[in-house]
């Protein structure tokens, strides 16, 4: 019989003595509700647990259980379609079973335990497996495949494997290894704290297509990448989330709201499985898995709701699958963090955030990438992180950004001013980086066009010239310009309005294929080349301003994939007719 109890208890963090077999990251059950916590620190015979429920009511002196098992999840047929808190209990049966508000110390199944699963052998008794390999196939959802895969560490042949249907406790296959014989059942566990193993990470190569333009022509993620998206409240970060979740070209998509309001996870909760996947046209819940720990969720669940999703994404990829993460928002887990190191009192770092808030962001980007997964054909899956970081006042300048911009490779910065003027997504295209736009040239080439580096560096060359402008502008007005400055003006605003501006709300513009991308950027520096030209020839720029294929262009974003070579072609023939004209009016 245990004789651990609480001895001090500080907000979540909660000091117990003589805890039985305690270890580091070992789960415990604590007083008569049995509130679940994680021993984080330990000292002669004091732990140190960390709780993920409200300790509100808990007094010293009750009892401590330990489990004697690190924090776990249960992975198998199932996760898709869910929507989890922080530690992995599924939030409808959570209401079901407690009401509007959850009820402390509920122990509920990740994973329902009576469904049965259709379970289809790729292997057949007697056939020799390994780790990680592929014995088989459960259908999860009609978009879904998942892969039942032998565990690591697992080696031999397979002495039982049966077709059938199973819940996802019951074994399906058995495998008789040198020493013993090991059970296969449709789920398995995981700690989460434990990056999953790969085989060996590869090289970024292939871009995530998101179908947002300012995205995929300036920024670029490649698939395996890891992207932040920093900005002041108001700026647009979970829309922006929002959007890659939806059109992002993966195959299975975790979202983790990681204490933001209530009312903006309420949004997702609701609008998420109404949505329709763009390519299939099935529900867009079918390939997504939501983690919801909202700010008024207790605040170590919040440090765990991160690990929970990544673990999730990392079984995913290992099924050879393309999985896309957004975590909204890393600042909100570095204040829990923060909150926490504090009860602990331990040494303060840059503005109150634990001094190894750098290496913990570190080691959660780090679990991302594309990759060769532990399996005998060397399947290749990619796990993608798009964090987004929440800094106070719009300040880059603090540690969350700071650390996030050293271990990420992309930089999607959000400017409250652009957001002011109703310019979305209002990514900030001088301030903004991607540093896999050369590594994927090829990609590029071979598949959109051959022009396409030289379009996006023209491009990019142009609104930075218009920034320089806009200093001159502001001191002698727009009117004073010479002439082929008013032109660069124009086409600057052209790429603004009619390329970078896009509404995630119109249901033609929310999306634009990368081939509609090229077509829309070459028509608009082709048009900005035809006007330098007439300048040069005398023409004003009002006078090309006014030009009926002008509109044309700004049409092109409104219209349909299908439609648009029909446009696309109509806008050639106006401008070359056009400009004649004006060309002729000037030799006459």
């Amino acid at each position: 019989m245990s004789n651990s109890i609480v001895s001090r208890i500080s907000g979540p963090v909660v000091i117990a003595t003589d805890v039985d077999e305690a270890k580091m990251y070992d789960v415990v059950r604590i007083g008569e509700l049995g509130l679940l916590g994680e021993i984080i620190r330990l000292e002669g015979n004091k732990s140190t647990i960390q709780v993920y429920e409200d300790t509100t009511g808990l007094r010293p002196g009750e009892k401590v259980v330990n489990t004697k098992r690190a924090l776990s999840m249960q992975l198998g047929p199932g996760l898709l379609t869910s929507i989890y808190d922080g530690i992995q209990r599924p939030l409808d049966v959570l209401r079901e079973k407690s009401g509007d508000f959850i009820s402390r110390g509920k122990i509920i199944p990740a994973l329902d335990q009576q469904k049965k699963w259709d379970f289809v052998p790729k292997k057949k008794k007697g056939d020799e497996v390994s780790e990680g390999e592929i014995i088989g196939e459960v259908q999860e959802t009609p978009l879904i495949n998942h892969k039942i895969m032998v565990p690591f560490g697992t080696k031999g042949k397979l002495s039982e494997i049966t077709e059938g249907k199973y819940t996802v406790n019951e074994n399906v296959a058995q495998v008789k290894t040198t020493s013993s014989s090991v059970d296969i059942g449709l789920s398995s566990w995981w700690m989460v704290r434990t990056p999953r193993p790969v085989l060996k990470k590869l090289p970024p190569e292939s871009p995530l297509l998101t179908g947002q333009r300012v995205l995929d022509t300036f920024f670029p993620v490649a698939k395996g990448g890891t992207a932040a998206i920093p900005g002041p409240f108001g700026s647009g970060k979970t829309v922006t989330q929002q959007q890659l979740a939806k059109w992002a070209d993966s195959n299975v998509i975790v979202y983790i709201g990681c204490g933001e309001r209530g009312n903006e996870m309420t949004e997702i909760l609701t609008t998420f499985p109404e949505l329709e996947d763009p390519k299939s046209k099935r529900p867009l819940m079918e390939r997504t898995i939501l983690v919801a720990n909202t700010s008024n969720m207790p605040v170590a669940a919040r440090e765990a709701s991160i690990y929970t999703g990544i673990t999730m994404g990392e079984y995913y990829r290992d099924m050879g699958h393309d999985v896309a993460l957004m975590a909204d928002s890393t600042s909100r887990w570095a204040e829990a963090l923060r909150e926490i190191s504090g009860r602990l009192e331990e040494m303060p770092g840059e503005e109150g955030y634990p001094a190894y808030l750098g290496r913990r962001l570190a080691e959660f980007y780090e679990r991302g990438g594309k990759a060769i997964v532990i399996s005998p054909e060397e399947r290749i899956g990619s796990l993608t992180l798009v964090g987004a970081v929440s800094p106070p006042g719009g300040d880059f300048s603090e540690p969350v950004s700071q650390n996030t911009l050293r271990v990420t490779r992309v930089f999607w910065a959000l400017d409250a001013n652009l957001a002011s003027r109703r310019h979305f997504p209002s990514i900030n295209w001088l301030t903004s980086y991607s540093l896999y736009a050369d590594d994927m040239t090829n990609w590029y080439k071979n598949n959109v066009s051959a022009e396409w580096i030289e379009l996006r560096k023209e491009a990019m060359g142009i609104l930075q010239r218009e920034a320089e402008l806009q200093e001159i502008v502001q001191l002698i007005g727009y009117d004073a310009l010479p002439e082929p400055e008013k032109g660069v003006l124009d086409t600057a605003r052209s790429i603004r309005e009619d390329y970078l501006q896009q509404s995630a709300y119109d249901e033609v513009d929310t999306y634009t294929s990368i081939r509609k991308q090229s077509l829309m950027l070459s028509m608009i520096l082709e048009f900005g080349k035809m006007e330098e030209e007439a300048i040069k020839k005398g023409i004003p720029s009002s006078k090309i301003g006014s030009l009926e294929v002008r509109k044309l262009l700004s049409k092109i974003k409104w219209t349909k994939e299908s439609d648009i070579d029909e446009l696309i072609n109509e806008i050639k023939v106006n401008m070359k007719q056009q400009f004649d004209k004006l060309f002729m009016e000037v030799t006459l």
